[in-house]
């Protein structure tokens, strides 16, 4: 089953002010999770009230939950790894 893709603005804004060769690679991570909400090296946040978790692309985090019931991934967040969980 495919998930259905959702970025929030703050994502969307982080993602344009990327260079080009990394917005393309974090554009084919966010596509790729579609069919694979739960790819290999996720991790699930801890200390947070829903349910988010990340995923590696070089040197930044995707932060995103996920809705099984609607097959929704909801990207909340993508930035360097340093300010990731702030």
């Amino acid at each position: 089953m495919k998930y259905t893709l959702q970025i929030l603005p703050s994502a969307s804004t982080a993602i344009a002010a990327l260079p080009q060769k990394l917005r393309v690679r974090i554009d084919e991570r966010i596509r790729r999770l579609a069919d694979e909400p739960r790819p290999s090296g996720f991790k699930k946040l801890k200390g947070t009230d829903t349910a988010l978790y990340r995923v590696r692309q070089g040197n930044h985090r995707l932060v995103y939950t996920i809705e099984d019931g609607v097959l929704l991934v909801i990207v909340v967040a993508v930035s360097d790894r340093k300010g990731s969980y702030r």
